[in-house]
């Protein structure tokens, strides 16, 4: 399981979902161009200590992604999904997409994606914090396959 971002441009939504991940040793793509500099400080000061521990991968492009990126199966997390994420069966090598805090992904990106999931939400309501997203179905997907750090040890 990973989670990849495609070109973020919010540092500390990107820093939370780094230390999401580092907290539940999942890998993380960025997908290049970003909309700051990876040292930026605000990315630290939201990741902290947590950043070290994250395998993360970064892509030049999305062709560089889809080049040297995923094994698995590509979910994008979408607003325009049909599909909730609850009801939705994870496997072990999906990468997790979010798109841009700004403005999602593009079509092209969109069509590529092996499945769209959504987390509902209340009417009237158009999307969460892409870190909220990212970890309420990050959640979902290691409960389902069992991978949880330390889950039946």
């Amino acid at each position: 399981m990973r989670l990849a971002l495609y070109q973020p441009d919010i540092p500390q939504n990107t820093g939370a979902v780094l230390r999401l991940a580092a907290c539940f040793g999942v890998g993380v793509d960025i997908i290049e161009p970003c909309g700051f500099v990876l040292d930026d400080k605000r990315l630290k000061r939201v990741g902290m200590d947590y950043l070290n521990a994250v395998d993360l991968v970064r892509h030049a492009s999305w062709a560089r992604f889809l080049e040297t990126g995923a094994d698995g199966r590509l979910v994008l997390l979408t607003t325009a999904a049909d599909t909730a994420y609850q009801d939705f069966r994870f496997a072990v090598d999906d990468v997790l997409l979010c798109g841009r805090e700004s403005a999602g992904v593009p079509d092209d990106v969109h069509a590529r994606a092996d499945a769209r999931i959504k987390v509902p939400m209340a009417a009237g309501a158009r999307s969460l914090n892409i870190a909220m997203a990212a970890a309420i179905v990050l959640g979902e997907a290691l409960r389902q396959t069992g991978q949880y750090p330390g889950e039946g040890k």
